[in-house]
């Protein structure tokens, strides 16, 4: 009994974890998605902003699995911080 226990309380909170996280994977998304956006009409960026955008787009891309969503979020981080990659 006392074995069931404690793995019902391993699980569940291995769950909050987890539940935790989401969250910040759709902040992540979120703010890498509409800071791209503003930069695209025409708003300027602090340095820092620009970073903040940055680092969110990366850990978003670092979560995805999704290989169209690894695009746009890719294409979204170019269009913050105003890279693209070399054509060969």
């Amino acid at each position: 009994m006392r074995r069931m226990t404690y793995r019902n309380g391993l699980l569940l909170g291995l769950s909050l974890c987890l539940a935790g996280a989401a969250p910040a994977r759709a902040q992540d998304t979120q703010l890498c998605f509409a800071t791209a956006e503003l930069v695209k009409m025409g708003s300027k960026l602090s340095e820092g902003d620009r970073q903040k955008a940055h680092d969110a787009c990366m850990r978003a891309l670092a979560d995805s699995s999704n290989v169209v969503d690894k695009y746009h979020l890719q294409e979204a981080d170019f269009d913050i911080m105003g890279t693209r990659p070399k054509q060969p």
